[in-house]
């Protein structure tokens, strides 16, 4: 499966972003999907996952309850809504697809996508 992640942008401490990752290839559903982020010098942190069918979400402490990720099975896209935005959140975000479960690690996933960059201003 392909990946492309979008929605990143520059945004003022206490705004929202919503953010968008296509996915292309076969069996869409077969996939547990994730959001991971990575700030500058910093190491490659989980942040949000979701299940195959959408039933089960996994946060972060550090965004729960600012964030919520959601999929669409039909278009084969998952979307993460970030509000009340933290300058300690700007980072790159990046989508990932996972057929073994383990969402919050990220060894478990077996596709990434190439990253939408998300700065936050204080």
């Amino acid at each position: 499966v392909q990946l492309q992640a979008s929605g990143g942008g520059l945004v003022q401490a206490g705004g929202s972003l919503r953010l968008s990752c296509a996915a292309s290839g076969r069996s869409f559903t077969r996939y547990g999907m994730g959001w991971f982020r990575q700030a500058p010098g910093k190491e490659r942190e989980f942040v949000s996952g979701i299940s195959w069918s959408g039933g089960s979400t996994y946060y972060a402490d550090s965004v729960k309850g600012r964030f919520t990720i959601s999929r669409d099975n039909a278009k084969n896209t998952v979307s993460l809504q970030m509000n009340s935005l933290k300058p300690e959140d700007t980072a790159v975000y990046y989508c990932a697809a996972t057929v073994r479960g383990g969402v919050y690690n990220a060894l478990s996933y077996d596709y990434w996508g190439q990253g939408t960059l998300v700065t936050v201003s204080s």
